[in-house]
């Protein structure tokens, strides 16, 4: 018995969109090869790195690192051919909208560039630092004066605080201090 449903296809005109960047997602640890790749078929392809600390075997360093780890950016225009890319060594896909390429807002790549010394993205300057005094506010320890000991890079910060007479190490959030 033959089914009374039509499917409806519904075609989607990406010729009215804009040039811009795209989204490609890599496999992981491959954006190198993704980016040398895409050069060689004449693409504009843009990776921002950035700065990161890396502990191994009882060593810190920082190193570069991609800022967005597994995804690049390709500038492209709506009429420009994006299956190549999909088949790209280092790319796994392409981040679409529909069956098209999704596109970035026009300043984001450019707003990312603006950011770059030397090649690497520069992270805002700290608010606070190791030795500093601060004051916490909010929480269980709100209004209790502390120092910090550590900082890490995902907002955590390791204050030293007077508890009970004995000296408690605690992890709050950099929203969570306020400077003496």
């Amino acid at each position: 018995m033959a089914s009374l449903v039509e499917r409806e296809t519904v075609e989607i005109d990406f010729s009215d969109r804009p040039n811009g960047w795209v989204v490609v997602n890599t496999r992981p640890h491959q954006e190198r090869l993704a980016l040398e790749n895409l050069h060689r078929q004449q693409y504009h392809a843009y990776c921002p790195w950035a700065l990161k600390r890396v502990r191994h075997a009882r060593r810190t360093q920082d190193v570069p690192r991609p800022l967005f780890p597994g995804y690049i950016f390709v500038e492209m225009t709506s009429q420009s051919r994006w299956a190549p890319i999909c088949s790209t060594f280092g790319v796994r896909t392409l981040v679409r909208l529909g069956d098209g390429p999704s596109f970035l807002p026009s300043d984001f790549v450019e707003t990312l560039r603006s950011r770059e010394i030397d090649g690497l993205i520069a992270k805002p300057e700290q608010a606070f630092e190791i030795g500093q005094k601060v004051r916490i506010a909010g929480g269980a320890f709100h209004d209790f004066v502390a120092t910090i000991v550590d900082m890490n890079e995902r907002d955590r910060i390791v204050v030293l605080m007077e508890l009970l007479n004995r000296p408690v190490k605690v992890k709050v959030t950099q929203t969570q201090l306020v400077a003496c």
